[in-house]
């Protein structure tokens, strides 16, 4: 059988390497590029797509339209960290507001019927880094996760291909084992 190969998109995170040794570990080979180098179709070489945390810009929609395109009109399982999520959240029209800044494992209860969360328990411990959060699910996807800061701290397309993180996955335990729940979706 192949390996699986998953195409890790750089929004200039200052953890590429721990998110890209995590899928590592669940057999799929990566291959990073560039939020500006993404290529416009997948041509069947990769079984999902990541997008990576980021600081600045999920509200430049024309910087981001390529990574868009590619990912709401490819036919693989994509999921966006942190500021991945906030970049696919903000182009189908949700809103980022200012909260408290998180730094640090917080408590977030999920929703055990969805697949993403196979290998934890209904309250996980995650990692978080900012102070942006999605307060409500844009139109077409719905929150599978929430705390007490955030009302949408997962997030999952209607169609069950896209999902979205507001933790860095790529750190603690509970985090490495959602993105496991992720990887058996492509696999």
């Amino acid at each position: 059988m192949a390996r699986s190969r998953v195409l890790l998109v750089n929004n200039g995170t200052l953890s590429l390497n721990q998110l890209r040794r995590r899928f590592e570990e669940f057999g799929s080979a990566t291959d990073v590029v560039d939020v500006a180098s993404v290529p416009a179709r997948l041509d069947g070489r990769h079984q999902a797509i990541v997008l990576s945390g980021t600081k600045v810009r999920a509200y430049d929609t024309t910087f981001y339209r390529p990574l868009i395109d590619l990912i709401m009109t490819c036919d693989v399982p994509v999921f966006g960290i942190c500021g991945g999520m906030q970049i696919i959240a903000v182009s189908q029209g949700a809103s980022l507001a200012e909260g408290p800044q998180r730094v640090g494992g917080y408590d977030v209860e999920v929703d055990k019927d969805e697949a993403l969360f196979t290998h934890v328990k209904p309250t996980v411990t995650v990692f978080h880094r900012h102070t942006l959060y999605v307060r409500q699910a844009p139109p077409g996807f719905r929150s599978i996760g929430r705390s007490e800061h955030a009302p949408v701290e997962f997030l999952r397309s209607d169609d069950g291909r896209i999902f979205g993180a507001q933790a860095h996955l790529e750190f603690r335990g509970d985090g490495r084992n959602i993105l496991r729940g992720f990887a058996d979706l492509y696999r």
